[in-house]
C-alpha cells in the first residue's frame, strides 16, 4: 500500500527506493541445512527494494552463493557477524536491522 503512494507521487525510483530502505525491518538469522551446513537468512525486505540487486551485491561483498527465495534471500554459510556493516553499506539504516 505504502509503496503505490510513492510510486503514485511522481518521485523517482532511487529516492522512493532509498525511502522504503529507510523505514523497514530486516531480520538476518542463520539455519543449519543439510550436513550441518549454515544458510543466513534475510527476510522482512520490502518489496520496492530490487532484491536481486541486492542479492548480487551481497553474494560480490561476502563472497559467497545465495538466491533468493519465498521472500527471502538466502547466502551460503554463516554471514551474521558481517550482514550490518555490509547491508548498511548498501543503504540500509542501522537500527532497522535486527540479527539473531
Amino acid at each position: 500500500m505504502a509503496d503505490d503512494l510513492l510510486k503514485d507521487s511522481g518521485l523517482p525510483e532511487e529516492i522512493w527506493e532509498s525511502l522504503a530502505k529507510d523505514t523497514q525491518t530486516i531480520k538476518v538469522f542463520a539455519e543449519r541445512r543439510r550436513w550441518g551446513k549454515y544458510m543466513t537468512v534475510i527476510s522482512g525486505l520490502d518489496s520496492s527494494v530490487d532484491t536481486r540487486k541486492l542479492l548480487k551485491d551481497l553474494k560480490r561483498k561476502l563472497a559467497c552463493g545465495g538466491t533468493y527465495k519465498n521472500n527471502q534471500i538466502e547466502l551460503q554459510g554463516d554471514h551474521r557477524k558481517r550482514m550490518v556493516k555490509t547491508l548498511v553499506g548498501l543503504g540500509f539504516q542501522e537500527k532497522g536491522i535486527e540479527v539473531k
